[in-house]
């Protein structure tokens, strides 16, 4: 579905736009009650059985887009009875970040191995050989049938049948979970274990039924700039590209000065300093201190190591994520200023509602988050004018690779090539949650003993995050040529490196 332009995309942003159109506009906030007949009107359905179903589902996507809890299906009490608890500059996500609607899911059925009409009723039968708990019949026209009590969904069967007759069924949303934390209810629903889950948002950004959302910050970030807050954007590197061809970093500047941004900086800088600090990291504790050591920036891969591997969560790197270096820094520069991240993932929501990260930054919000402002703005790249030398500062070419999978590896093995040159170093890289775990697997039997091991949360790496809004592969593209267009290429020649004592101070 990434990469796709759907109805649920649809029905996603145009809730971020009324909702950051509500907040520009300030004022009496009970209007908030008619977003959902603004986004659904009329009597005819589109997508479900009937429009009262549809509207119930985006008054949900429109109390999560506030940062507000779902609201249980037997009370009724309209947004308004509790927008007072989103009006605010001050609040912080409450966890569960990630939720799935109830009503709004079609309790789609678990993993099942089915045969199909397309079976030719073969005298091979090359699926019940197969079969290791004889699951596979014939019925009175010799085609074959699977006892689903005695399958064991191996897909055997499926990887034997000459006519594809066999088909795989599993829920998107549990496909894409790299945690196997997505569950059912007692009516066939699915629900989320949040003892298993990262809030990597995977499975919102799969589900074909716009059933799952994450929280918002969007009224709170907007309401802090009516306000007359200092507020300073740090843009995630895999943002070249996010909003069109036109989308210059210096046009995106002037876009963000007229949505009330006080001021735009790139958060490769802050990942060039996460990169030197771990290198400096993996040269000191590997192999003498510790067996490998992991990357710190994806907070979804960090939290699933440290999960479901607690023994090595000091193999995880301590550097301090480029999002809270570049909080940091800007902070030390302007002291009152109130930090907003932005960018491809939701999984920095939570990584922001750590304690130890609330100072730094105060807001997250996804690219997709920051085009309903824009369009909210009634924003048109196109026409923006901005002199391209007042673009933001620069972060080095390895520091921008954060972006695409592989990149942060890549980095940190470029800058120990300068700073211990004899020093050879093997890495892998773990591409999306369950690249992961396979990897922490063999780690665990000590097949990655000195390793450098990068981990990414979304199989692509950050351009894949749930609050992308390009294609995955165009964004790659994108990232790479942004690469090309940087000053330095290496880390270790930022001219921010002078400030990592500061910022660790």
């Amino acid at each position: 579905m990434r990469g796709v332009h759907s109805a649920v995309d649809e029905i996603r942003r145009n809730v971020f736009t009324e909702v950051a159109r509500l907040a520009y506009e300030g004022g009496d906030l009970s209007r908030v009650d008619m977003i959902p007949y603004k986004i659904v009107p009329g009597e005819v359905a589109k997508h479900r059985s009937d429009v009262f179903l549809e509207r119930a589902i985006v008054e949900e996507r429109v109390r999560l887009a506030l940062g507000m809890n779902l609201q249980p299906a037997d009370e009724q009490a309209p947004l308004s009875a509790r927008i007072h608890e989103a009006d605010t500059d001050q609040k912080y996500f409450e966890e569960p970040l990630v939720n799935i609607i109830p009503f709004a899911c079609n309790a789609c059925p678990p993993k099942q191995i089915r045969i199909t009409d397309s079976c030719q009723g073969c005298i091979s039968h090359p699926c019940m050989n197969v079969c290791p708990k004889d699951a596979i019949y014939l019925d009175e026209n010799k085609r074959c049938h699977i006892d689903q009590e005695k399958c064991i969904k191996c897909g055997k069967c499926f990887n034997q049948c000459p006519y594809r007759a066999i088909s795989k069924i599993e829920r998107p949303c549990a496909a894409a979970c790299g945690m196997d934390a997505i569950e059912s209810d007692e009516l066939g629903r699915a629900k989320i274990n949040y003892d298993k889950c990262v809030s990597c948002g995977m499975c919102l950004v799969n589900c074909p039924f716009a059933a799952i959302a994450d929280k918002s910050q969007i009224l709170q970030v907007i309401t802090a700039m009516n306000r007359g807050e200092e507020v300073i954007a740090c843009v995630a590197p895999a943002f070249v590209g996010q909003y069109g061809k036109d989308a210059t970093p210096a046009k995106l500047k002037a876009a963000m000065g007229i949505l009330g941004f006080s001021g735009v900086v790139e958060v490769a800088i802050g990942a060039d300093l996460c990169t030197v600090e771990e290198a400096h990291d993996f040269l000191e504790n590997v192999p003498e201190k510790l067996p490998f050591m992991g990357t710190s920036c994806c907070p979804a891969w960090s939290v699933m190591a440290k999960k479901l591997y607690p023994e090595f969560k000091d193999c995880i790197s301590m550097a301090l994520t480029p999002m809270v270096i570049t909080a940091r820094m800007v902070k030390k520069d302007h002291p009152n200023a109130r930090i907003c991240f932005i960018g491809p993932c939701s999984a920095k929501k939570l990584e922001a509602n750590r304690r130890s990260v609330r100072s730094d930054v105060d807001f997250v919000l996804t690219f997709e988050e920051l085009q309903g402002m824009f369009d909210a703005k009634d924003i048109d790249f196109k026409t923006i004018e901005a002199d391209p030398a007042d673009g933001l500062e620069e972060g080095t070419a390895m520091g921008r690779g954060f972006a695409v999978g592989g990149g942060v590896a890549a980095a940190v093995v470029e800058a120990i090539s300068h700073i211990d040159p004899e020093r050879q170093v093997n890495i892998e890289y773990g591409d999306g949650l369950k690249e992961c775990r396979k990897m922490l697997a063999m780690a665990k039997a000590g097949k990655r003993n000195g390793y450098l091991l990068e981990g990414m949360g979304c199989p692509g790496g950050c351009v894949a995050g749930a609050g992308t809004i390009r294609p995955v592969k165009e964004s790659a593209v994108n990232v790479e040529q942004f690469k090309k267009e940087a000053g330095s290429v290496s880390t270790t020649a930022s001219p921010f490196l002078s400030r990592l004592d500061e910022v660790l101070e």
